[in-house]
């Protein structure tokens, strides 16, 4: 199981959101490289970044800022997601040390684009859906769609996604607790791993994710549970550890 922290990038900070909500901001630190090295220094594997103006402006806006936490943080996997829409910002993403990009609003309204890119950068591709009521959401969860969560995820996993992000986003930033009863119908779903998002709150919130490992989830995202400090990152690493043991 992994725990993957969150950076959240906004004006080049360190924030985290409401259920999505890009004027519902939290400024958690102006030194989100200082952030990433914090928590690659407590042992975590993975780290989740998402450019939040990428997202709103529909290609990356902190490429130089994510290539230092990468130059920074060697010890991390670091995936980033948020307006990366062509093959040239996948490209520029993995050659500053980027290990996996993450696909959204383009995945869901150019299907095709995911199979193309899974056979040009093999491994690297992650599909994030971020949900609604069942519907995926796109434009920095601006915008819901009319397509079914389980249905994408199929055609996705047949495209050869290395992992689908799933995210709730009526819990994310809201320490709601993960949902994994929707997170689970996922797994049960497909075969490729998916890592669950949105909701984590403390150190309960890993164990119930945990008990539910064997259905598919990979990992868990975390973030404002973090940066509330409700949850602490080193003692949920050896929670995760002495289960796996």
């Amino acid at each position: 199981m992994l725990l993957i922290p969150a950076i959240d990038l906004q004006d080049g900070k360190c924030v985290r959101l409401r259920r999505g909500d890009m004027k519902d901001a939290t400024v958690f630190s102006d030194d989100p490289v200082a952030v990433a090295r914090q928590w690659q220094d407590m042992g975590a594997q993975r780290l989740h970044v998402v450019d939040l103006d990428g997202a709103i402006a529909g290609y990356p806006q902190h490429v130089r800022l994510i290539s230092q936490i990468a130059e920074a943080c060697p010890d991390l996997e670091i995936e980033v997601g948020g307006g990366i829409r062509d093959e040239d910002a996948i490209e520029t993403y993995l050659d500053a040390g980027v290990r996996y990009v993450i696909l959204g609003t383009k995945a869901v309204n150019a299907p095709h684009f995911v199979a193309d890119v899974c056979l040009e950068f093999p491994g690297h591709i992650i599909v994030g859906l971020d949900a609604r009521e069942g519907k995926v959401a796109i434009d920095g969860w601006s915008k819901l769609s009319q397509h079914d969560v389980v249905d994408m995820a199929r055609k996705f996993e047949r495209d050869g996604v290395a992992a689908i992000v799933f995210t709730d986003i009526g819990r994310d930033g809201m320490m709601d607790g993960v949902n994994i009863e929707a997170t689970v119908k996922l797994c049960q779903a497909i075969a490729t791993p998916v890592i669950a998002s949105g909701g984590v709150t403390d150190l309960a919130d890993i164990e119930a994710i945990c008990h539910a490992a064997d259905e598919g989830i990979e990992g868990v995202i975390i973030g404002r549970a973090l940066y509330e400090k409700t949850l602490d990152l080193a003692e949920a690493l050896a929670f995760v550890a002495a289960r796996d043991a």
